[in-house]
């Protein structure tokens, strides 16, 4: 075995147990985290099949964008994992059911048999002049424009429904809202009201006047 295959199954091994860790840990910040590790070690493997960029963005915008927020998020929620695990039990044979479908797609699509090496061939070497970026950029923009342009906009639907889904609106017990209109229509007379009140006295000095009243 080379040192290339070496590190090529150290990063696969390293992406595959991460994304198993990802998705049975209870912890949702520690699930992140795995997540984080399962981009990075696909960032390597990207690395090594020479698509530079993809790597790269996958570190940058991924690791170094997405995921944070996604911290941020799930740190802010108060989530409760009691809620969470409930019907666990019930909905798993589903879900072992629909995994095995997902995996027997993915291994009828990469399986060896129209995706091993003997089908694909060794990856061409390119001079130090070839752009990884421009070999992307051209097809996508050119050959493949309407299913990125149809990708960008189910994006947007997607961010549109979770803001949808998201924003409700709160008792005033739980939450303060501003309300602009009424403030503009506000007069004195609704936040000032005059109170005349009788002077108060201090009881030492109520009880000298008393007493040099009596002395005279």
């Amino acid at each position: 075995m080379s040192f290339a295959q070496l590190v090529f199954y150290g990063f696969a091994g390293i992406a595959v147990l991460a994304a198993v860790m990802m998705i049975t840990v209870r912890n949702p910040v520690k699930a992140a985290l795995w997540l984080v590790l399962t981009f990075v070690s696909a960032a390597g493997v990207w690395l090594m099949a020479q698509a530079e960029f993809l790597g790269l963005v996958l570190i940058l915008v991924y690791v170094g964008a997405v995921l944070v927020l996604f911290l941020f998020v799930v740190m802010m929620l108060d989530i409760n994992l009691a809620e969470m695990k409930e019907g666990f039990a019930q909905y798993l044979p589903i879900g072992i059911i629909v995994s095995l479908v997902v995996f027997g797609l993915i291994y009828l699509v990469v399986g060896p048999e129209h995706f091993g090496l003997d089908k694909t061939g060794l990856p061409p070497v390119h001079g130090e002049d070839y752009s990884n970026t421009k070999a992307i950029a051209v097809p996508l923009y050119t050959q493949h424009a309407y299913a990125f342009v149809l990708a960008a906009v189910l994006l947007l639907v997607g961010i549109v429904a979770a803001i949808a889904l998201t924003l409700r609106r709160r008792a005033p017990s739980e939450a303060l809202y501003q309300d602009i209109d009424a403030q503009v229509r506000v007069c004195a007379e609704d936040r000032l009201t005059m109170v005349k009140m009788a002077p108060e006295v201090e009881p030492d000095r109520v009880e000298q006047g008393e007493a040099e009243e009596k002395r005279s």
